[in-house]
Order: C-alpha cells, then sequence, then structure tokens
C-alpha cells in the first residue's frame, strides 16, 4: 500500500485511520515527515510503517531502539538527493504495530518482519544499500543476511550485540513528568547515551527524543549483550563496514574490541570513526556523517 501522507492534528492517518499508539505528540519534524510516502507492511495483527523520499538505487534505513524513522532526520534530505530513502519504523516502536509475542520475540523474528516488508516495498529483484543504527544494526544486519546477495552494502553505526554487556547508564524517567520536567529529562538522557558534547544538544533532538519514547511499546535493551548481530553478520555477503563516533558510551570495552569481536565472524569487516561524536552520531555529527555514508555507499557501487 502506498499512500502520500499529509499533515493533520491529530498526526499522520491512512485510510481515515491514525496510525499511532499514544497521545498526541506534537510532530517534530514535520517538513520531512510532511514530504514523504508512507507505506505500510504486514506485521503482528496491524502494519509495519515505511517511509520513502527521493528516488534512484534503494537505501533502507533502521533507527535504534526506544526510537524511530526520526533518527535519520539530520541525514535524509541529503541522501534523498542520491538515493531512494526507505526508512523503517521497527516493530512496536514509532507508528508500527507490535508484533505478534508467542512465541517469544527474538532478534531473528523481529528481523524477519523487517525483511518481509522490505520485499513487499522494494522494486521486484532490486539490489539495496542498509543502515542501522544500534538496535537496528543488529535487525539490518540480519535482513542482510536473509536478503543475501539484493543486499549491496551493510553498515552498522553504534553497533550492539557484539558480545559485551552495555554500560549501566543511569537515565531519568520521562513518562511520569511533563513541562520543564520532562524537557530536563530528556536532555539529560540524551547528554548522558546519545551525545558526546552535551552543548550540541538541539531543541529538536530533545523533540525527537520525547516524541519516541512516548510511542515506544517494544523493549530492545535485552538484546544488547547477546552475539547475535556478530553471528548474523557471518552470513551476510554485503560489504560491511561499522561506524561509530569515537565518544560513544556504548562502546564498551572499547571500539577496538568490539571490531576485533565482529572480525572473527567477518575479517573483512572495515572500521570508520568520527570524532567528536557520541552514540546518536548521524544526528549529533550529521554532516560528517552524511558525508561519510555517501563515500562508503559510494564505494560499494558496482559490487
Amino acid at each position: 500500500m502506498d499512500i502520500q501522507a499529509a499533515p493533520t492534528a491529530g498526526g499522520v492517518f491512512v485510510d481515515g485511520n491514525r496510525i499511532a499508539h499514544a497521545p498526541y505528540v506534537s510532530e517534530p519534524v514535520p517538513e520531512l515527515a510532511e514530504s514523504a510516502t508512507i507505506l505500510r507492511t504486514p506485521c503482528g495483527d496491524g502494519s509495519m510503517v515505511w517511509r520513502r523520499w527521493g528516488r534512484g538505487s534503494p537505501l533502507v534505513l533502521l533507527h535504534g531502539g526506544t526510537g524511530s524513522w526520526r533518527h535519520w532526520a539530520g541525514n535524509i534530505a541529503e541522501l534523498s538527493r542520491h538515493y531512494q530513502v526507505f526508512a523503517a519504523d521497527a516493530p512496536g516502536l514509532g507508528d508500527s504495530d507490535m508484533m505478534h509475542e508467542t512465541p517469544d520475540i527474538t532478534p531473528e523474528s523481529v528481523s524477519a518482519i523487517v525483511a518481509d516488508g522490505l520485499s513487499r516495498v522494494l522494486p521486484e529483484g532490486a539490489r539495496f544499500d542498509i543502515i542501522g543504527f544500534s538496535f537496528g544494526a543488529m535487525v539490518a544486519t540480519h535482513v542482510a543476511a536473509m536478503h543475501g546477495p539484493r543486499a549491496r552494502s551493510l553498515t552498522i553505526v553504534g553497533p550492539a550485540a557484539l558480545g559485551f554487556s552495555r554500560p549501566a547508564v543511569p537515565l531519568e524517567k520521562v513518562r511520569n513528568k511533563q513541562g520543564a520536567a520532562r524537557y530536563e529529562a530528556n536532555r539529560k538522557n540524551l547528554g548522558m547515551f546519545m551525545y558526546a558534547d552535551p552543548g550540541r544538544i538541539t531543541e529538536q533532538a530533545v523533540a525527537i527524543q520525547d516524541w519516541n519514547t512516548v510511542h515506544a511499546r517494544f523493549k530492545s535493551k535485552g538484546f544488547a549483550g547477546s552475539t547475535s548481530l556478530r553471528d548474523a553478520a557471518g552470513r551476510a555477503t554485503a560489504r560491511l563496514t561499522a561506524v561509530w563516533g569515537d565518544g560513544d558510551v556504548t562502546a564498551f570495552p572499547s571500539i577496538g574490541a568490539r571490531m576485533e569481536s565482529l572480525r572473527t565472524t567477518r575479517p573483512d569487516a572495515e572500521l570508520r570513526v568520527i570524532e567528536g561524536a557520541g552514540h546518536w552520531v548521524a544526528y549529533e555529527a550529521a554532516e560528517a556523517f552524511t558525508a561519510l555514508a555517501l563515500e562508503i555507499l559510494g564505494d560499494a557501487e558496482g559490487t
């Protein structure tokens, strides 16, 4: 199903039904949201929601945990000048419905929904590039493995599920707060977990964080300490690049140790590091990240 998104007072509507799973929260990136084409694919008893911009070769973007497609808000406009960008809301996050919980939710079961949806939204037989952030990096790796040679390049950003426990970061509770207290809690969480330099946090970043938190129903944190990404990487044939901000607090015990783990299944994996950025490197250092992404995608062309 392919329907133009339209701005409304209560969120995005398709066939007269609101695609949202929480009280109304103002859209933090309205111009970008309104310029997207919305597509829906099966997920649980409802739909997984995708957004599409641009023309050309398909580029798939998968966001991080407790997130939505808005994790790529600083990159989509420029990327869509060169590629046809497909940005998903993962099952149970953003505007997408929850997946079935029986049998238990696993990285493979979540990724299978995304991989099936991708088959439905892409032109038949088209190859694609895929970039995943944090939890989305794990899903992207499974999707690339499931699609085999159709996946041309795989870029994993701030990845977990490489066999290391995630360091404990004491985040503020947000859902029980309103007004200035809620704003400050979101801002503090961004500074502690997502940014290297809290002074670079924007009003839009706080608004995106709040929107994502309100709409999140699925908790993916439990997958972070597994080896799920590392294992799936060994089954994927796509050209593989790992990207971190050098100030990423999740890169415990070190970026080097994580690359060493990744290379046990993908010795050919490349490493790129962006200086002065934290976990949400694609937003905190949007210009540098987008330029790097275009470089990586350009290098993969013809493979």
